[in-house]
């Protein structure tokens, strides 16, 4: 080797040494979302919490320096939709749920009250995914000439999964005063706190939303929450269906 190459292989990697290109990774940052559901982590002795949110903007008062504790509080926008209902999803802790909808909140008569089979805890299991569709069925021999709305009873599916039957009930007093407790909130879940409208009896756990209500025909209804703009949240929808 010459005196020439030995220089050009000592010398040339000194003056063009080889770079090396790094590409900055981006910090991973957790998406935050709303979530209209109910609340499983209360301990058996819980404190009242509700989150709610009204129709009509409230105008801003002064803070007292004695409050410690602020409700936060999310505003939906008004959606006019002639198939928006409001529907509220409420149970004991350690019973089973009801479904109630109603054309406003001011209204203390359901246009839809039923009496689910599901367990309040199996509920909730359930909604920790995100995702949750209730199928109720009914036979057609039987309930041909019946509205849909006023079959009685139903098989019940939750997520692809049999869980009993549906009873169409009619609205209690108890029922009644507790929809009229909640005439101010439109959106939100919370607990009612135990001994309302009667002694004795346990806390109910509640979540209320607007839901989009679909006609498919005299044989099929649908019923699917509409999560607040922005704040992609639960989705759960509930749909009447009449077999074949």
């Amino acid at each position: 080797m010459t005196k020439i190459d030995a220089l050009r292989r000592f010398l040339l990697p000194c003056l063009f040494p080889a770079t090396i290109t790094t590409t900055p990774v981006a910090p991973t940052t957790t998406k935050k979302r709303l979530s209209t559901s109910f609340r499983d982590d209360l301990e058996d002795n819980p404190t009242t919490t509700t989150s709610t949110t009204n129709n009509n903007n409230q105008p801003n008062q002064e803070s007292s320096p004695d409050s410690s504790i602020t409700p936060t509080t999310t505003i939906a926008p008004p959606r006019p939709s002639k198939t928006m209902v409001l529907g509220t999803i409420f149970g004991n802790r350690r019973g089973h749920v009801w479904f109630c909808i109603q054309h406003d909140r001011l209204s203390t008569r359901p246009l839809l009250l039923l009496e689910l089979s599901i367990p309040t805890s199996q509920l909730i299991h359930e909604m920790r995914s995100g995702l949750v569709r209730i199928a109720l069925e009914c036979d057609r021999t039987e309930l041909s000439s019946c509205p849909l709305r006023s079959v009685p009873v139903w098989t019940m599916y939750c997520n692809a999964k049999k869980l009993g039957f549906a009873n169409r009930r009619r609205a209690s007093d108890h029922i009644r005063l507790m929809l009229k407790t909640m005439q101010s909130i439109t959106v939100g879940a919370g607990v009612i706190p135990p001994g309302f409208g009667s002694s004795g009896s346990e806390e109910i756990m509640y979540m209320r939303a607007n839901y989009e209500h679909m006609v498919g025909g005299a044989d099929s209804e649908s019923f699917h929450l509409i999560n607040p703009d922005e704040c992609p949240g639960q989705e759960l929808s509930v749909f009447l269906l009449r077999g074949k």
